[in-house]
């Protein structure tokens, strides 16, 4: 089962969410940029397990950040309220890109909602440069004439992915406007792009963060994580558990879904279990 819900941040807006299952969920999975909580669908399926997937601020279902702000810092703050009331008690919080920095923010300002820490593709070393291809296609048309030319630069942008599923993730990720043109949802009435701010000082939170780490890596030329990023993280968290997915890019839950959830699974589950491991 299911199902959406909504929850009220501090100033009246709305965070809205999809919960898997009717037990407490055991995991919060935030999207990256541009996305929503439907890239998680196949991941979720995989897992098996009660879940909150999250439409960050200004994406899917939510309504904008405070003051229309996207970044870690913001999205974390608006999150809070959203896992306190719907995942208090989950094992684990899964975060790509975007949602792989505000996860690293939220372990800062609620360590207690961070259990466990998984990154999908990110580290607080990413650069605009890192994410050129990202950026280009985020910042292409502000609107379309019909939906099947959204799909075709979807397509163009996203090769290693099959058209049925990238269809699929455009049809969750946009809408039709009343003249009949079609916009991305994190895009409705705004223009433009904000870039990549500095992240950097990420770094630090990671570092002070008591939560269990795992990095997920593309290793396609799409991913934005690269050595150095690797060996940043290892110099910081040496008891961080690394991981490799060498068919997939950046966006290892479009790319990878089934082996991202078995490392979820193994990482959250089979080593709280366990124990911390020697690196």
């Amino acid at each position: 089962m299911v199902r959406r819900e909504a929850v009220a941040t501090e100033d009246g807006r709305s965070i809205s969410g999809l919960v898997w299952g009717e037990a407490d969920p055991e995991l919060v999975l935030l999207h990256g940029g541009s996305q929503n909580a439907h890239t998680w669908d196949t991941v979720a399926l995989g897992l098996g397990r009660p879940l909150l997937a999250i439409d960050l601020p200004g994406h899917g279902h939510s309504d904008d950040g405070n003051d229309g702000a996207v970044t870690p810092s913001s999205i974390a703050r608006d999150v809070v309220p959203v896992v306190q009331s719907l995942a208090p008690t989950a094992s684990g919080v899964v975060g790509m890109s975007l949602g792989g920095l505000s996860a690293i923010a939220l372990s800062r300002i609620a360590p207690k909602l961070v259990e466990r820490l998984v990154l999908v593709d990110i580290t607080p070393g990413v650069r605009a440069a890192k994410a050129s291809q990202i950026r280009e296609f985020v910042a292409g048309p502000e609107s379309f004439a019909t939906f099947e030319e959204m799909l075709a630069r979807t397509i163009e942008y996203n090769p290693t992915r099959s058209e049925s599923s990238l269809r699929r993730g455009a049809l969750h990720n946009a809408v039709q406007r009343r003249d009949g043109t079609w916009v991305w949802r994190h895009q409705r009435g705004r223009q433009g792009s904000a870039g990549v701010p500095d992240v950097s000082p990420l770094w630090d939170d990671l570092s002070a963060s008591a939560a269990p780490l795992m990095l997920v890596r593309g290793m396609r030329p799409q991913s934005v994580v690269d050595d150095a990023d690797e060996a940043e993280l290892r110099r910081r968290r040496p008891d961080a558990r690394i991981e490799h997915i060498e068919h997939a890019g950046h966006s290892i839950q479009g790319d990878a879904p089934l082996e991202l959830a078995e490392l979820i699974v193994d990482f959250v589950f089979s080593e709280s279990r366990r124990g911390p491991t020697t690196p």
